[in-house]
């Protein structure tokens, strides 16, 4: 068994189950919108999100309908949130599939995303889930605003260490932060527990994307030949925002020459991931991470031990120890 199909094993069930309320979900009486959602779900992920959404439901109490719905609206905004980013990267590529972009082009690929994101608001509304609602459409809000502070900042490849920790807390962080909100929320904890959940989400997704940052430098656990896909992008993560800080003014502004006019030059691009290891951008980036980490298991210290919260921590655990 798998560490991540073992870390789920208390919820197998109502993951199961998930998957048959987050199906219905997605139904529509447009045959173009059904066999666009009928492709989402044949390449779904590893389904972390709703996995953090019933195992916080499952800490405070049964997983019930309002679970379920919590769930579903999470994932059918994550997967509205992926199709548009497709779109804004340019990206055609998902998982290792075709992305919606790339089959359907960005015109079909904006309005699935919104329908997506229109429906997961339905689904609260129709419930009358409007506590969930708020949680869910305050990390919506989030999102977008993280994505449009990371493009203002790029432009000017002036984002300070302040900057991106505002950033991935709200494109990234807040996702994952509504998720244990909401799961907390649907089996009845109350406002001081949530927001505990709240907390914990948060400052897992922080660490869940400073994870993200270093597979741009370090492979299978090896630095060695990464995709640098990031500085391609000229998009500054945390190695490379250290890194920029601590150096001499000189060195700094020949990286940031290379990032603004050399990114696509292979040389020039080693170039900036040799600086990075060599100005302890690595190092760095992996001491905020275990940081963070701790401070997610800290919020969990007053709940009693059950098996849900173990398997939290050991999610927790996986987002900073996968290899992809």
């Amino acid at each position: 068994m798998s560490e991540l199909n073992q870390i789920r094993e208390p919820i197998k069930a109502e993951l199961k189950e998930f998957e048959k309320h987050f199906r219905q979900s997605l139904k529509s009486s447009v045959p173009l919108l059904d066999i666009i959602t009928n492709y989402i779900l044949r390449k779904k992920g590893k389904q972390m999100r709703p996995a953090f959404v019933l195992l916080s439901a499952r800490m405070f109490g049964e997983i019930s309908a309002s679970t379920y719905t919590a769930a579903s609206m999470i994932e059918l905004l994550h997967t509205a949130s992926l199709i548009h980013d497709d779109v804004v990267d340019e990206s055609y590529e998902r998982r290792g599939f075709f992305s919606i972009n790339a089959l359907w082009k960005s015109k079909v690929s904006v309005l699935v995303g919104d329908y997506l994101l229109a429906k997961g608001l339905l689904l609260s509304v129709q419930n009358k889930e409007y506590e969930l609602l708020e949680i869910v459409t305050i990390a919506v809000k989030e999102m977008s605003e993280g994505e449009l502070l990371q493009i203002q900042k790029s432009r000017k490849l002036n984002i300070s260490m302040d900057d991106y920790f505002e950033i991935i807390r709200k494109k990234t962080a807040a996702l994952i932060a509504a998720c244990t909100a909401s799961g907390a929320k649907s089996a009845g904890a109350n406002t001081e527990q949530v927001q505990l959940m709240k907390d914990f989400g948060e400052l897992t997704g922080i660490a869940f994307q400073i994870k993200d940052d270093l597979f741009d430098y370090v492979r299978n656990g090896k630095i060695g030949k990464p995709t640098a896909n990031d500085i391609k992008e000229k998009k500054m993560t945390l190695p490379l925002i250290y890194a920029l800080e601590v150096c001499p003014l000189n060195v700094r502004r020949n990286i940031i020459s290379i990032i603004r006019h050399h990114n696509t030059n292979s040389d020039k691009v080693d170039e900036v991931i040799d600086f990075v290891i060599n100005y302890g951008g690595l190092v760095f980036a992996e001491q905020t991470m275990l940081d963070y980490k701790q401070k997610a298991f800290e919020k969990l210290n007053s709940f009693s031990d059950s098996d849900s919260k173990n398997s939290l921590i050991s999610l927790l655990e996986f987002t900073i120890n996968r290899k992809e």
